[in-house]
């Protein structure tokens, strides 16, 4: 996910940023709120709804049994790789022995890293897609918007072996047509509850603070970690909601034993 004043991906930041803009008008309220849940107005589905309907072909969680029906889950989720950061970032996952969902892009990064794309399906991590090039998908023809979406498919496919099932669109911004784009090429969109804007920030901490504040049961956590201060946040976050009780899964993991559908949208 990225917020419209989000610097372009082939920059990293360099300065700090205010927390958050002021709000002077309700274009600026709606903005903030997009930033933070995802894209307004689209119908999504809560993690508890799904595991309400078990599927008969809902794959073990690689990382043990986790029922999060019975404990307090929460789904650690990183956009925009693979990066510099990432054999750092999956160094301390493996570490702490906490799965992660990758939403990943296919031009410079897949294609500039695909050891690191191999390494996170292997390591039991679910590799997942953020189109590949980062247009927002509700700006473009239909048969772009299938490009976008089946071009990093292809790769991480042969890459890992698994086709992906998950996508994430870029600014969380998703339509009818993407929806029905979706369900033909079988991936379930993703959005999230909690946002860090570490997009905005190199200051660790208030990452961590921002990811503490906004996280609770059934929650997706959304980092990106191609940002300097990202991976640095990540072994305090995983430490502070592994003592409120969190068990960390990815998303099929969340949602199991129900199972997200091509053409859904989940949060």
């Amino acid at each position: 996910m990225y917020s419209p004043d989000m610097p372009s991906l082939t920059k990293k930041m360099k300065k700090t940023g205010p927390p958050f803009r002021t709000a002077g008008t309700l274009t600026a309220i709606a903005a903030l709120t997009l930033a933070l849940s995802g894209c307004a107005g689209t119908d999504t589905t809560a993690p508890s709804a799904v595991r309400a309907r078990p599927a008969e072909d809902v794959q073990p969680a690689r990382f043990g049994t986790v029922d999060c029906r019975e404990v307090k889950c929460i789904a650690l989720t990183f956009d925009a790789g693979p990066s510099e950061h990432s054999a750092r970032l999956l160094d301390i996952l493996k570490d702490k022995q906490v799965p992660a969902t990758f939403f990943l892009l296919g031009k410079r990064h897949i294609e500039k890293y695909p050891e690191l794309v191999r390494r996170m399906a292997d390591e039991g991590h679910d590799v997942a897609s953020h189109t590949w090039d980062h247009k927002i998908l509700t700006r473009l023809r239909p048969e772009e918007i299938r490009e976008e979406l089946e071009r990093p498919n292809q790769e991480i496919e042969r890459l890992t072996g698994r086709r992906p099932t998950l996508m994430r669109p870029p600014q969380g911004r998703t339509d009818d047509t993407v929806h029905a784009i979706c369900r033909e090429l079988g991936l379930a969109e993703v959005l999230w509850s909690v946002t860090a804007k570490d997009y905005r920030t190199t200051d660790s901490d208030l990452i961590t603070r921002r990811v503490l504040a906004q996280s609770s049961r059934d929650g997706i956590i959304l980092l990106h970690d191609l940002y300097d201060g990202t991976v640095p946040a990540v072994p305090g976050i995983i430490d502070a909601l592994k003592e409120r009780g969190f068990v960390f899964v990815t998303v099929p993991q969340l949602l199991a034993p129900g199972k997200a559908e091509p053409g859904e949208v989940y949060r």
